[in-house]
């Protein structure tokens, strides 16, 4: 029994083997419970004792040597089927990137433009008392004021019922002007950025839940004249290459005096407008009231501690999501928090 003879005949048929298929068609052949290797094994009974102590641990080895032989080849056949499978020459998938929300674009440039104008970021609490929602802005209890915000009260425990404990959503960014006016000395000049509150109806342009930015600038000599420059200035770097027209008319706002509101009038740009008109595709622009703002009340510089002889400046709210409506043309407000990503993909 030629063993060395029927060891390369086995791998030289192994080295013909075209896929892992035929090297595992293979290693039954040889090595299967009714291969040939079994067979031989089979075949010792009927040689000499003498023989069969001599080819048998040979016939042992080689079935072992024959068994890891095939372990590695259907392992390097299996490899190179897979490599084979893939097409190098294809195109890859293409990779999905996130995207950012028209939210925070649009906040991050804001804050990037009044940056630019010198102006600080500044951040306050969601929950706020009453006392800096309302009181300390000049819009006491029982105010008509008080109207304007439709106001999510949050219930308390009977003690904490004091009025001074009384909590809220904020409905404005506003609150902040006090806590900070109550740390900080003048002059300075700060924007509020940041999520509100109003419960009140939702509808295209409405939402219970919405992003405003709250500025504020306090010095010895600001007047209205500082307040035009800034905000002009900050809607035309916002609107960028666009030709704004701007009207300032009388407003009402209790912690501001004057008050006035800031319309804007855009090139037409043909698309749906957040107060639900249209924009002037076929010729006609739209006036847009985007800002109320005025002079601080002298009586917000006294609940904060100033001497309002001493001190003056302005304030001002826009709606974050009225800017990017307007920017980027989105007719309805509700879509910024549908959580729809065929609407964030386009951004």
């Amino acid at each position: 029994m030629e063993i060395e003879k029927i060891k390369k005949e086995i791998v030289l048929e192994m080295d013909n083997a075209a896929d892992s298929a035929a090297v595992e068609k293979l290693r039954i052949k040889y090595l299967g419970r009714n291969g040939e290797i079994n067979s031989l094994f089979k075949k010792l009974k009927d040689l000499p004792v003498a023989e069969r102590r001599k080819i048998g641990p040979k016939l042992q080895s080689l079935k072992s040597e024959l068994g890891a032989l095939f372990s590695n080849r259907l392992e390097v056949s299996k490899k190179t089927s897979v490599a084979a499978s893939v097409d190098l020459t294809a195109p890859a998938k293409k990779v999905s990137k996130g995207h950012l929300h028209p939210l925070t674009l649009v906040d991050a440039e804001i804050r990037r433009i009044f940056l630019g104008l010198n102006f600080s970021v500044v951040e306050g609490p969601e929950v706020e008392s009453e006392y800096y929602n309302f009181d300390a802005l000049n819009v006491p209890a029982n105010h008509p004021a008080r109207e304007m915000w439709d106001t999510f009260w949050l219930k308390q425990e009977a003690r904490d019922k004091r009025p001074e404990t009384k909590l809220l959503l904020r409905t404005h960014t506003s609150p902040v002007q006090i806590r900070y006016m109550e740390k900080n000395n003048p002059p300075f000049q700060i924007i509020v950025p940041g999520k509100v509150f109003r419960y009140e109806a939702t509808d295209a342009s409405h939402e219970v839940n919405f992003y405003q930015l709250e500025g504020l600038m306090v010095g010895k000599n600001v007047s209205l004249a500082n307040f035009k420059f800034v905000v002009e200035e900050f809607f035309k770097k916002f609107f960028r290459g666009q030709k704004i027209e701007f009207r300032y008319r009388p407003g009402y706002f209790p912690f501001t005096e004057p008050s006035v509101e800031v319309i804007i009038k855009l090139p037409a740009h043909g698309g749906a407008l957040p107060d639900g008109g249209r924009g002037a595709s076929g010729g006609e622009n739209r006036w847009l009231e985007v800002m109320g703002a005025g002079m601080v009340h002298p009586k917000v510089f006294e609940y904060a501690g100033y001497n309002p002889r001493d001190w003056q400046g302005f304030a001002f709210g826009v709606g974050i999501d009225r800017l990017a409506m307007i920017k980027y043309k989105i007719p309805d407000i509700r879509m910024f928090y549908s959580g729809d990503l065929r609407f964030i993909k386009q951004f």
